[in-house]
């Protein structure tokens, strides 16, 4: 039988999207906290959420001194879709090895074993988007 009402139905899950931001270089880092922000300007219309995961090599850049003008960028764009509610992790264990684990949790990152944010995304049936 099908069911015609507006919105979920019981059992279904919002659509996912989730940028995951790996690659440390300049574009990657640029493009990928870029396309999350536009993609969390039309996410609530289209009925998806979006998250974001910093793992590898852009996780480094998520701390650092000044002078960088492409980290300080990427970091203003994640710091601003965490203060708009889009939840942005990054890899507690790289984090702990780096000791950012405090600094990122005061800016409000989610940190948590990329392994199981991983299969997290899978089961939720995330689409997952890399940079």
């Amino acid at each position: 039988m099908r069911d015609d009402r507006c919105g979920e139905q019981e059992g279904q899950h919002m659509t996912k999207v989730v940028i995951h931001i790996f690659h440390g270089d300049d574009d990657s880092i640029s493009y990928g906290s870029r396309l999350s922000e536009r993609i969390r300007q039309i996410a609530a219309d289209k009925q998806a959420e979006v998250e974001v995961f910093c793992f590898g090599p852009a996780q480094a850049r998520l701390t650092g001194g000044p002078g960088d003008e492409a980290r300080a960028v990427h970091n203003r764009r994640l710091d601003d879709l965490i203060a708009a509610g889009v939840p942005v992790g990054a890899c507690v264990n790289a984090a702990k090895a780096d000791g950012t684990d405090e600094e990122l949790r005061k800016r409000g990152f989610t940190l948590e074993v990329a392994r199981d944010a991983f299969l997290r995304f899978a089961l939720e049936g995330a689409t997952v988007i890399t940079f």
